[in-house]
């Protein structure tokens, strides 16, 4: 599975409005609402908090893989969301949290959707890509430096 399989250009936040951990998700999570990938804001916003209660999803040096599953939605679907202050995501490191991709699959996924986190955080150990989406100064170049790191890996 490619990241670029699940996650669109319109499904990219160049840089958070959000300061805290519940806003950063609603934002990972209206512009897939927005895009029409996704139709229950509200049900999406509590599977994942329901998740995170159970441990951060912030895997250290910057990064957040918030997720969770949905039965409504047929194939899992992913948005990405940068800050460049950073967030108070409880990450294993106690850093902020500066990158986030939010995965969401269908309730009967369970192999697709940990094919997914693997993949993901295979493409994050690298910190020179990381380095990138932090630089990028533009939706559209997070969009082609994550479809270039995908394609390359």
């Amino acid at each position: 599975m490619k990241i670029i399989d699940i996650l669109d250009k319109t499904s990219v936040v160049e840089d958070f409005v959000s300061r805290d951990k519940k806003r950063a998700l609603e934002e990972l999570i209206s512009v897939l609402v927005e895009n029409g990938r996704l139709d229950d804001k509200e049900n999406a916003l509590q599977v994942l908090l329901e998740r995170e209660k159970l441990g951060s999803t912030g895997i250290g040096d910057g990064i957040a893989i918030p997720h969770g599953k949905l039965k409504e939605i047929k194939g899992i679907i992913c948005s990405f969301g940068r800050s460049r202050e950073g967030i108070d995501f409880q990450s294993i490191d106690e850093k902020p949290t500066h990158l986030f991709f939010l995965l969401l699959a269908p309730e009967d996924s369970a192999g697709e959707h940990l094919e997914a986190l693997a993949r993901l955080s295979r493409l994050l150990k690298d910190s020179q890509f990381r380095k990138r989406l932090m630089e990028a100064n533009s939706k559209e170049e997070i969009y082609r430096i994550i479809v270039e790191e995908d394609e390359n890996y």
